[in-house]
């Protein structure tokens, strides 16, 4: 059965109110539950970016879900770091944190002006990374120069249990290739759901046969279609593109720049935007059967409370 669960938006929210959110969230039922990794928010309307690590303690502290989270090691972290902040987490709470690992966006990996190079680079600089962590999680001793340089590190605080490898990827050509040596694949779902279930198709055709299929579903929710996606334009209107566009752009601005001309019609391609709480579990439904094992739902508009306490009472009913 499909778990559901919600989604803490870092480059929107506070972590102050997040935690609060996550701490409602479980209360009305979610199953599980999401962080976004972020250094610089999609745009400066927004404006915040806390630190997903140290928020996750406190979440885990305050909560029983079990959390994901998407990083990039190889640029902002060093991929012994990401190892032992992930195993540090799992070692207190066992079984509980998934990593979500990709090969970032220079929006948050550009900060280290490190050089920033194609796809297929980043893809192998990402599986470089997460063998090293695989390895440091094992106990070893790891010395490796490559595209990343590690010298004589081990880990001495390690999980019993180490945290699943959940490989990121938006399109069915990276999620064949993480099929290959991801414990589980994590997507986006927006929109209609054929482009969800090619992904997972492909992934499944790469190797992730048996493996977890997670999505995260961008929604917008409110009682007024006006305001709602008025709402959703000026929260989430600066990360509608498509093609290669959101993983090069440099900073918030510049993401302000190029949605100068999205309007809110636009949302409608990559969110479910209603009032109408049935059409969001129909829509909810119908991504799950695309054989998705966890949806963790994304409200990209501000009333998260209301959204919450309605989706808790009204929708996950429906979708159990």
């Amino acid at each position: 059965m499909t778990r559901y669960g919600y989604h803490c938006s870092h480059e929107q929210f506070s972590p102050g109110d997040l935690l609060a959110w996550v701490r409602l969230a479980e209360e009305v039922g979610f199953a599980t539950a999401s962080a976004s990794d972020h250094f610089h928010p999609w745009n400066e309307r927004p404006g915040q970016s806390g630190f997903v690590w140290s928020w996750l303690g406190a979440a885990m502290e305050r909560t029983r879900l079990p959390f994901r989270t998407v990083s990039a090691p190889g640029y902002r972290y060093h991929p012994a770091i990401l190892a032992q902040a992930g195993a540090t987490l799992s070692a207190m709470y066992p079984e509980r944190l998934w990593m979500a690992l990709g090969s970032g966006q220079l929006l948050n990996e550009g900060i280290t002006g490190l050089p920033w190079p194609g796809k297929s680079e980043r893809n192998a600089r990402l599986r470089e990374c997460v063998d090293v962590m695989r390895a440091l999680w094992a106990g070893e001793t790891v010395t490796h120069r490559g595209r990343i340089t590690v010298d004589e590190a081990k880990l001495y605080t390690r999980p019993d249990v180490p945290p699943l490898v959940i490989g990121a990827a938006v399109s069915p050509e990276t999620a064949r290739w993480v099929g290959s040596w991801a414990d589980g694949l994590i997507t986006v779902a927006g929109g209609e759901p054929q482009g969800l279930a090619r992904i997972v198709e492909a992934f499944r055709e790469g190797g992730g046969t048996g493996k977890p299929v997670l999505a995260q579903a961008k929604i917008a929710w409110g009682p007024d279609e006006a305001a709602l996606r008025a709402d959703a334009l000026a929260q989430w209107g600066t990360n509608l593109f498509e093609g290669d566009a959101p993983w090069h752009l440099r900073t918030p601005r510049q993401f302000e720049h190029a949605a100068a001309f999205v309007r809110a019609d636009d949302l409608d391609r990559g969110i479910t935007v209603s009032t109408d709480l049935g059409r969001h579990a129909e829509r909810l439904r119908a991504y799950a059967d695309c054989g998705v094992d966890e949806i963790t739902i994304h409200q990209v508009g501000r009333n998260h409370p209301a959204f919450l306490e309605a989706f808790g009472r009204h929708v996950l009913p429906q979708l159990a």
